[in-house]
């Protein structure tokens, strides 16, 4: 008979991660994880035994455990290496590397692919999620915890844990207690598991061929195409086999281009009427008023959000201008148009989206002149930069509806607290709007990447409040017509930074 997993806990502490929500009823975890709350199960997987069991399942917390029992004489069977994997002494049963990923993708295949036959709304709600690791081997530690995991919307905790608790002067040793929260969907989460335990580890237990490029392609798909850590995730995976490596990066490369090529992908047609500063409607020649018999030509979203993102900046009188979240850098080539702005930088967290802006302003072709007036860099924007404090004005244009709505206080300490751009520009949709939309399927989003869409009220709670904790005030302008009942389809707050402060 098997050992319980209480009984295994208490004598060879095995590999331990466990999976707490607290999203009412939280036992819905079962049915999202296909394992029932009320009793154990033990299931045999490549390293040996995984226990899956709940020590808490009630409507208001539910925490689920995978215990992963490793047979260390089975893992050196038939090895020939001299590795530390090839020796009958390692911390394979202890370390929660690339074993307890690959008992993660048996033991939650389902789960993963994001699929619940019994509740099939459940896999697409983003829940409250807290992962624990008590023993997570990381060369690196927990600086490159954070650097893999809070751009996928964790918020991270991770501590040394010592090499002996009773000899303090020897030292941490290279394993971390670690702790993720976050409001995720179920299946997110476990991809990103199974995605970079194995990547902090930098050691893998099995053979790493052309498969593996497929399955980290699988697994991050949704996610890793625009991490900026995505050639050191990629590398590590596929433990630096060049080939695999190049074919990965070059395959994700191509994901990334059309992600970012493709912002507002629910509305590539036009969908707003031409208007001028002061919004009259244009006829082609640029004259106020138009002619009768001349139709006029209907202007994309993407291109009249932009107009009105300029004619903000041009009347703050802003020079040197943040563009922050700057994707492909079709707002960078307006501004490199305008002799006003003398200073540009753009600032993005996908490697990707850089090189399309590098392409998209020619940059190894322009004139010295014009270089010199724009600089691209590769940064995430909840993480605070002293070095783009100074600047007149920034702009967050159809970014923040991009972010978790968990890490928008960090956005925004970075950018007002940190920052502080005399002038900011955020605009974002207004979903009441989505509605006039008839290629719009009730309900969706208009972009998949999109974490939430707000309504008038919503975004200017949020705005109000984010203003007064830092110094400025705020006013709201619409974006495109405003249409009586449901108000323009996008909305834009300009925040400007109160002389006191």
């Amino acid at each position: 008979m098997p050992a319980s997993p209480r009984a295994l806990s208490g004598r060879l502490r095995p590999v331990l991660l466990t999976l707490t929500t607290t999203a009412e009823p939280a036992t819905d975890l079962g049915f999202l994880l296909h394992k029932h709350p009320d009793r154990a199960q033990t299931f045999p997987v490549t390293a040996g035994r995984a226990h899956v069991f709940y020590p808490r399942a009630e409507p208001e917390l539910c925490t689920a455990a995978l215990l992963l029992e490793v047979d260390p004489i089975a893992l050196v069977r038939g090895r020939s290496d001299a590795s530390t994997l090839g020796q009958y002494v390692n911390d394979r049963p202890y370390a929660a590397g690339s074993m307890l990923a690959v008992a993660l993708a048996g033991v939650f295949s389902s789960a993963m692919k994001g699929r619940c036959a019994a509740r099939p709304e459940l896999p697409s709600r983003a829940i409250p999620l807290t992962v624990h690791i008590p023993t997570l081997p990381c060369s690196g530690g927990a600086e490159l915890v954070e650097r893999l995991f809070a751009p996928l919307g964790w918020q991270v905790d991770a501590t040394p844990v010592p090499l002996d608790p009773q000899i303090p002067e020897w030292g941490d040793s290279r394993y971390l207690d670690t702790t993720l929260t976050g409001r995720l969907r179920l299946a997110d989460a476990l991809t990103h598991l199974y995605v970079l335990l194995p990547v902090l580890d930098g050691a893998k237990h099995y053979w790493v061929d052309a498969d593996e490029v497929d399955k980290l392609l699988r697994a991050g798909g949704e996610w890793l195409a625009a991490h900026a850590e995505r050639e050191l995730i990629t590398r590590r995976y596929l433990a630096h086999r060049g080939a695999y490596v190049r074919t990965a990066l070059e395959r994700l490369a191509e994901a990334d281009e059309v992600e970012v090529t493709a912002l507002d992908n629910a509305l590539e047609a036009p969908v707003v009427e031409p208007e001028c500063q002061h919004g009259h409607l244009q006829d082609t020649t640029g004259h106020e008023g138009g002619h009768a018999d001349v139709p006029e030509k209907p202007v994309p979203l993407a291109v009249q959000r932009r107009g009105s993102v300029l004619a903000v900046l041009r009347a703050s009188g802003a020079r040197r201008v943040l563009d922050l979240g700057c994707g492909g850098g079709a707002l960078l080539r307006d501004l490199l148009a305008d002799s006003q702005f003398t200073e540009i930088l753009g600032v993005d967290v996908s490697a990707g989206a850089l090189e399309v802006a590098a392409r998209r302003l020619r940059l190894d072709r322009l004139p010295e002149r014009q270089r010199e007036r724009v600089a691209l860099r590769q940064s995430a924007l909840t993480y605070a930069d002293a070095s783009l404090a100074g600047y007149d004005a920034a702009v967050l244009m159809e970014v923040i509806e991009h972010v978790d709505e968990v890490r928008l206080p960090a956005l925004e300490h970075a950018v007002l607290g940190v920052a502080r751009p005399r002038t900011l520009v955020v605009t974002t949709p207004n979903v009441e709007h989505n509605v006039r939309f008839e290629t719009l399927e009730p309900g969706r989003f208009r972009h998949a990447d999109h974490r939430f869409e707000w309504t008038r009220a919503q975004f200017r709670t949020w705005a109000t409040a984010a203003a007064s904790r830092h110094g400025y005030g705020v006013r709201f302008l619409p974006v495109g017509p405003d249409d009586p009942e449901v108000g323009p389809p996008t909305q834009m707050a300009v925040f400007e930074r109160e002389a006191a402060s």
